[in-house]
């Protein structure tokens, strides 16, 4: 087995703790959509921070595997700064937030693909993570083309968001773990 599949098939629950992750605060999304701005910034930047510091320890370790495990990194730094800033920086205003949303699911979706094309002969579903990349561009992108909707609404395209990324990140954990 190739080192690059070898590592991410026995790493194959940190993908599934992010899907399940993803899901449940997409969930939190759809059940709660009428939260406070602050409310909804604070769970977001956990929810981006906590993917963001997974993504991060897959990256690092993978490092002495994978020439390419840099683009994990990249993906996981990120995440570990936009949903830092949410944290922190719960005041911001709606705007912001949504530019720093939209920046981080373009930037992260992009980063996906590319490491999709770096692993698609080596890996049996790399679709899953293009999918997932591709998802989260036009998640970025709607977010950009969409500011003035209401909370309602942006809460529903968050929630929508997550859920559908989180299956796809099941489901490849699922391939992940039937390759070791």
């Amino acid at each position: 087995m190739d080192t690059t599949l070898n590592f991410f098939a026995r790493n194959w629950w940190l993908v599934l703790l992010r899907g399940i992750a993803a899901i449940v605060f997409g969930l939190m999304a759809f059940v709660w959509p009428v939260l406070t701005l602050s409310v909804l910034v604070i769970l977001f930047g956990a929810y981006i921070l906590a993917d963001g510091v997974f993504s991060t320890i897959d990256a690092i370790r993978l490092r002495n595997e994978v020439d390419k495990w840099w683009l994990g990194l990249l993906d996981g730094l990120l995440g570990i700064v936009a949903g830092g800033l949410m944290l922190f920086m719960p005041g911001i205003t709606a705007l912001v937030m949504l530019v720093f949303l939209a920046a981080w699911s373009i930037l992260g979706g992009a980063l996906r693909i590319l490491l999709a094309v770096q692993l698609r002969k080596e890996i049996e579903g790399e679709w899953l993570l293009v999918v997932s990349g591709l998802l989260s561009i036009a998640f970025g992108v709607a977010i950009v083309a969409l500011p003035h909707a209401g909370l309602v609404s942006i809460a529903w395209i968050i929630g929508f968001w997550a859920i559908a990324f989180g299956v796809l990140f099941i489901l490849l954990s699922l391939r992940l773990r039937r390759a070791v």
